[in-house]
């Protein structure tokens, strides 16, 4: 029979992959509302940001439930930490996601915009990124770490030339000010979402290894 200890570590091992898959949905909705596709009703998107937040609070409750009753060592220390780090990643991503929704309905001229610069590729590599930090928790696969870091540099990359195309065009055309302003500023989520996807990978390999790195300094040595 399983102790209560391993009860509880199972059960937010459970929660955080419920929780990453949600995220993942969010940022599809999110992506699709970007790209003018159609995408849930955002009262939908509401009822699951609501979900993360929820379950976000459930996964401290249970690791501090756990610190205060099992006083953990080794590696079961290194996956309720981890945990409590990555639900909170995890967490920003969904409100990030529905950021980037609630702009994305204002932004007229985005067919446009998007069609002319790269966001369609940027955004494609977000929602890789997103499901591939999933698979790399679930999974506890550090392989996947390096792929998840040079994806992170790939949309910052990407994104810095989106957002100067993007000026240039607000420099040449004044009517796309107002809206060339609000798709900026989701790129620059879509890049935090990006780093908070790194965030996760950092933690994972942390559980797995015992050693802390950070995705700069990894990216450096490569």
């Amino acid at each position: 029979m399983a102790s209560y200890l391993e009860t509880e570590l199972g059960k937010l091992r459970s929660i955080i992959i419920k929780i990453g898959g949600l995220a993942e949905s969010q940022i599809s909705e999110a992506v699709k509302s970007i790209l003018s596709e159609p995408f849930a009703e955002v009262k939908e998107v509401k009822k699951t940001e609501n979900k993360i937040d929820k379950l976000d609070l459930k996964i401290d409750d249970i690791c501090q439930t756990v610190f205060a009753l099992q006083q953990p060592v080794a590696s079961d220390l290194r996956f309720i930490m981890s945990a409590m780090q990555i639900s909170n990643e995890i967490e920003r991503i969904g409100d990030l996601s529905m950021s980037i929704i609630k702009l994305s309905k204002s932004i007229k001229e985005k067919h446009e915009l998007i069609s002319k610069f790269n966001i369609i590729d940027i955004t494609k590599e977000v929602v890789l990124i997103t499901s591939e930090t999933n698979e790399c928790f679930k999974d506890l696969d550090e392989s996947k770490i390096e792929r998840i870091f040079a994806l992170n540099n790939s949309i910052k990359s990407n994104s810095i030339d989106a957002i100067e195309n993007i000026i240039g065009e607000m420099k040449s055309n004044s009517k796309t000010v107002v809206s060339g302003t609000k798709l900026i500023i989701a790129l620059k989520h879509m890049e935090r979402i990006a780093d908070h996807n790194s965030n996760v990978a950092e933690s994972v390999y942390f559980m797995i290894n015992a050693k802390m790195i950070k995705h700069e300094k990894f990216t450096e040595k490569k």
